[in-house]
């Protein structure tokens, strides 16, 4: 009885496998720009999993790219030095002394933790911020009002980015930024993210986030939309709901696909393995948006 158990558990293993060589294949050679970010971060046993399906990524085929975000390290550090964190439409409101303690967690802190952490897993990663070799130039953002040092990107240096990919390493950026007023932005990760996809003319960019997807209401986790075209993305988007972070994120992710990134996902980071759920499933797990409609592939 335990032998034939332990036999359906093997075949089970293997259909796994059987599901996941058609996306294998496709993707081979692929760029994937993977913004990382949420309760992924804080969770060590969820940290150790995305960085298992990161490198396992890079082992099968893919080129990952890894944008980090840091909001609540960001917003614990604040706490501890008595700084208020503020936000506009999903967006940190970063004055000096915020922008400091940003860059100081960001890069000096979470980056190298990510880097050491693919590294220990058996892959080869390399971090750096979005000033090192001029990766991410940016000009003050004023669309919601002056909040600081808050940037939007201009231009995105792909060189640094596929020189390392063409070395076989993984790079893992840190979302500072900097202008050609010397001055250091905070760029919101996904926004970053996105302009790095576009940039790469990446295959998918892929947000992780503390919610399953893009919800139909708000209030009902069932109501996931598994997939949405451009068209249907726009018109949530000016519908009003939505709100807080998860606007950049939409926003983003639409600019993405408008833009070259063939696919965009928005999956709940919470849940385990949850980067090879969305890649190599027929099913998937979170929201994908496409420039057209889906009838031709789950891909």
């Amino acid at each position: 009885m335990i032998r034939k158990q332990k036999y359906g558990d093997e075949i089970a293993k293997a259909h796994v496998l059987i599901e996941a060589l058609p996306y294998i294949k496709k993707f081979s050679g692929k760029t994937v720009v993977i913004k990382y970010g949420g309760s992924a971060m804080l969770d060590c046993n969820l940290k150790r999993m995305v960085m298992q399906d990161i490198v396992l990524m890079k082992f099968v085929g893919l080129n990952p790219v890894v944008v980090h975000g840091g909001g609540p390290e960001i917003n614990k550090m604040l706490e501890k030095l008595g700084i208020e964190s503020k936000f506009a439409n999903g967006l940190r409101v970063t004055d000096e002394a915020t922008m400091e303690i940003v860059e100081m967690v960001l890069t000096g802190r979470i980056n190298k933790e990510i880097v050491s952490l693919i590294n220990e897993l058996g892959g080869q990663a390399i971090g750096v911020s979005g000033k090192d070799g001029r990766l991410l130039k940016a000009e003050k953002d004023t669309s919601n009002g002056d909040i600081g040092y808050v940037g939007k990107i201009v231009d995105v240096n792909i060189d640094v980015i596929t020189m390392m990919l063409e070395k076989g390493y993984i790079p893992v950026i840190a979302p500072t930024s900097f202008g050609d007023d010397g001055k250091t932005y905070n760029v919101n990760a996904d926004t970053a993210a996105g302009k790095i996809a576009e940039a790469l003319k990446a295959e998918k960019l892929i947000l992780l986030t503390d919610v399953e997807g893009i919800l139909s209401n708000i209030n009902d986790k069932s109501s996931l939309i598994s997939r949405m075209d451009l068209e249907h993305a726009k018109e949530f988007m000016n519908s009003g709901r939505i709100n807080g972070g998860m606007i950049p994120k939409l926003e983003c992710c639409i600019k993405a696909v408008e833009n070259g990134v063939k696919r965009a996902h928005i999956i709940d980071g919470r849940l385990t393995h949850s980067l090879l759920l969305e890649i190599f499933t027929d099913e998937g797990i979170g929201t994908m948006i496409g420039k057209e409609c889906f009838d031709d592939d789950n891909l």
